[in-house]
């Protein structure tokens, strides 16, 4: 018998391109690229009126490819969250990286060390957030070893976190961040940039009110911190921060100069269910899971989409409706299944064979469950397939 080849899912993927969204196999990611591009236009015009640099977040899609995007439309850099992302997104040519977590343990240092060097030889910037007199001194050694490796001066731009109500990173804003500056300043490896402020929890808050309630707090926090070292002698040269859910409230504060929003461009369930603050550009979704319905009973039908196509750490998915008659409700079916039923009284349930749409409750862990996304141009009903999109730094971890 003659054995069995696989074709491989890219190259299988790229046959799609040109063709129809009915010819996307379920499940599958896909992006609506114009709502995408017309989201991205939105938020670089967002930044420029205010003044404020954009860094968005690539630990969102994880693409080098859409990383590019966003800097051709003004973006100066982007963020991460873990050396491995930042690794590869090098490797693709992007050359402008803050790694804005901690890195405490040895082998990652000697390798954000190495990027480190490598982006300053290129005319790059790598930058890296530390919240403890521990993890400054760890990275310092990582950069002097670097250093005697290369026989260059190697430098490393340094920004110390403060807690503004997230309750995970951070120092204590005012006197403990000041003197973990001041330790900064110490080593010839690191150069204090400024401060990382961002407030997560903020970011969901549904209310407006109380999401600029919560900023408010920051502000004060930030403010602080700033007179203090300004006592010191230290310069605050930027302050960080910020998400989809706050971005209106620091690019207009005065205090902020980069936001650090990255979810906007593909708007997930969840930050939908915020409501809108009026000085906020009107994103929309451009993230989608195809699905099929493959089972159909009295008062429910089965897709083929369940949380291993779609995180639900943010709440389960929501179904595009069909037509006004034909709203749905996601419900946990496992692995691979999604139930769904009727949205209200008289409305019906798909035929199996039905092709639907459902929005991940959150866009990051869900995109890290994809190798590729589908990017489609002309809308999802009736649209074409124009490029695959991979995921680079899928499963980079560490």
């Amino acid at each position: 018998m003659k054995p069995l080849t696989k074709t491989p899912a890219s190259e299988s993927l790229a046959r799609l391109v040109g063709q129809s969204v009915d010819a996307i196999d379920t499940p599958a990611l896909v992006v609506d690229l114009d709502a995408m591009s017309r989201n991205i236009a939105r938020m670089a015009d967002f930044a420029r009126k205010h003044s404020v640099l954009w860094r968005p977040h690539a630990k969102m899609h994880k693409s080098v490819a859409l990383a590019k995007l966003q800097m051709q439309a003004g973006a100066v850099g982007i963020c991460v969250q873990k050396t491995a992302e930042a690794e590869i997104m090098a490797e693709g040519g992007i050359h402008n990286i803050y790694i804005s977590n901690e890195v405490v343990a040895g082998p990652k240092l000697a390798r954000v060390a190495a990027l480190a060097h490598r982006l300053r030889e290129e005319r790059g910037r790598l930058a890296i957030a530390v919240d403890s007199v521990e993890g400054i001194a760890r990275l310092a050694q990582a950069m002097s070893e670097a250093h005697n490796e290369h026989h260059t001066p190697t430098v490393i731009d340094v920004f110390v976190e403060i807690d503004v109500g997230q309750g995970r990173c951070g120092a204590a804003p005012g006197e403990p961040a000041a003197l973990l500056a001041q330790e900064v300043l110490r080593h010839p490896g690191l150069r204090f940039a400024g401060l990382q402020a961002y407030h997560g929890k903020a970011q969901h808050l549904r209310g407006a009110l109380q999401r600029r309630e919560a900023i408010g707090c920051v502000l004060q926090d930030v403010l602080s911190t700033r007179k203090v070292m300004a006592a010191r002698g230290i310069p605050v040269e930027l302050v960080t921060g910020a998400g989809t859910g706050t971005l209106v409230c620091e690019a207009s504060s005065g205090v902020f100069g980069e936001v650090q929003a990255g979810s906007f461009m593909f708007m997930d369930a969840d930050y939908a269910g915020n409501d809108r603050d009026p000085a906020q550009p009107q994103f929309e979704h451009a993230l989608f899971v195809k699905t099929q319905v493959i089972s159909s009973h009295m008062n429910h039908a089965v897709c083929d989409a369940g949380h291993k196509s779609h995180a639900i750490d943010s709440g389960l998915p929501k179904v595009v409706a069909p037509d006004p008659e034909s709203e749905l409700e996601y419900f946990n079916g496992g692995d691979e299944h999604g139930v769904l039923r009727p949205a209200g009284t008289g409305h019906r349930l798909p035929a199996i064979g039905r092709m639907l749409w459902l929005i991940p409750g959150h866009c990051d862990p869900t995109v890290n469950l994809h190798d590729y996304m589908i990017g489609v141009s002309g809308g999802l009903r009736t649209g074409t397939v124009e490029r695959i999109i991979k995921v680079d730094a899928r499963g980079a971890l560490t």
